[in-house]
């Protein structure tokens, strides 16, 4: 796996919508794995799946996008690699993602480093001699790079390297899109026909702190993060929100080796929202693939057909020399 080539979709696949799309219909098998509960800082629970190896194996943990979670199509593909390969894995479920709500009126978002902090510095100890790898996909990559930029060093000193795979970067431009015509038509009402169900039975849970109507009447991402997710998480609206949780800013003050992994086409971030050589720093390798999608990333496409994704990923983690990386 010393060189992995450019990803092309399969010919029946032609534009990102279907290359997002069809990867959702076909994730395959459920991996096997080991749930466990931790308890977070403030009183609250987050819900971890778990892939087990040998000791001193590699661990790898995966930060999953918005309501994802173990089960969705990209962590099935990376996890059945992660057993494949004969390393150790985890997925930290974002809370209430898991399949039971959390404790808390609070949930997660796009820039929760401070979540991401705990996890990873609880997780380096069991790694033990091995390297930890970090990957976060979408909304986990958005928030693994603003990590990744706000602790610099330290986070170079817990991470042997990291992987952000579609991360949103710029909120304000990707929220935008995903508000707009089809995206808001398709992927923006599936987002939101779980995003508030849950936030409604927050309202019940303790009420007085969230406007139940106007998260009823949110048909946006942007009504409802004004509505449920700015107030739930300390920002002043979802403008504010979009602004302070985004990753461009950080990505200069990035020192752990990062694989920025993003694709032309996809319908979630447009180019406008990808980052310049100004924006890097120089410790993140920024591969802008033509074709992917949001999170797709197919090659070929049939079962059995080796999967492009994780090929990336293991080739980044395993042939780079990242102890050379500043």
């Amino acid at each position: 796996m010393n060189s992995v080539s450019s990803c092309h979709a399969p010919w029946w696949l032609p534009g990102g919508h279907t290359q997002t799309i069809w990867p959702l219909l076909r994730g395959g098998p459920l991996p096997r794995y080991r749930r466990e509960r931790w308890d977070t800082p403030d009183g609250d629970f987050i819900d971890l799946d778990w892939i087990d190896g040998p000791a001193g194996a590699p661990l790898f943990v995966l930060f999953h996008g918005i309501e994802g979670s173990s089960h969705s199509h990209y962590a099935r593909i990376l996890m059945r690699a992660v057993r494949a390969q004969g390393w150790r894995g985890v997925i930290p479920h974002f809370r209430g993602c898991s399949g039971e709500a959390n404790r808390f009126a609070r949930a997660y978002h796009s820039g929760d480093s401070e979540e991401l902090d705990w996890i990873l510095r609880r997780l380096q100890p069991l790694a033990e001699a091995a390297p930890l790898y970090a990957a976060g996909v979408s909304l986990g990559g958005n928030a693994l790079l603003k990590w990744l930029g706000e602790r610099e060093h330290a986070a170079r000193n817990l991470l042997a390297a990291a992987v952000a795979i579609c991360p949103p970067l710029d909120l304000t431009i990707a929220g935008s899109t995903l508000d707009t015509g089809f995206n808001r038509r398709i992927y923006t009402r599936h987002l939101l026909s779980t995003l508030k169900p849950k936030a409604l039975a927050k309202t019940l849970r303790h009420p007085g702190l969230f406007d139940g109507a106007r998260i009823r009447r949110a048909t946006t991402l942007f009504e409802f993060d004004d509505a449920y997710t700015s107030p739930a998480h300390g920002f002043g609206g979802a403008a504010d929100y979009w602004r302070r949780a985004s990753a461009r800013p950080w990505l200069r003050a990035i020192r752990a080796p990062t694989l920025l992994l993003s694709a032309l086409n996809d319908p979630f971030v447009p180019p406008t929202a990808l980052p310049s050589a100004r924006d890097l720093s120089t410790s993140v390798h920024f591969d802008c693939q033509r074709e992917g999608g949001h999170t797709g990333f197919l090659s070929g496409g049939f079962p059995g057909h080796p999967e492009w994704l994780p090929q990336r990923l293991f080739a980044w983690f395993i042939t780079e020399k990242h102890h050379e990386t500043a």
